[in-house]
């Protein structure tokens, strides 16, 4: 996996509605997301979780 996070939004804030728009208008799930975008879903989780945002897997969604 490619994991370049470089193309997503810099601001946390608008980094969370970006991730969390995608995921409820455009996938089905986070692998999907991933997998569409060439991110290992592991190390994106990670990623998510520096800029101070937890996966809620049965919401669907970051917070």
């Amino acid at each position: 996996m490619e994991n370049d996070f470089s193309k997503l939004p810099a601001d946390p804030a608008m980094l969370m509605s970006f991730v969390n728009m995608k995921l409820r208008d455009c996938y089905d799930s986070l692998e999907d997301l991933c997998d569409d975008m060439n991110f290992d879903v592991d190390s994106f989780v990670n990623f998510m979780q520096s800029k101070g945002w937890e996966y809620n897997k049965d919401g669907k969604k970051f917070w």
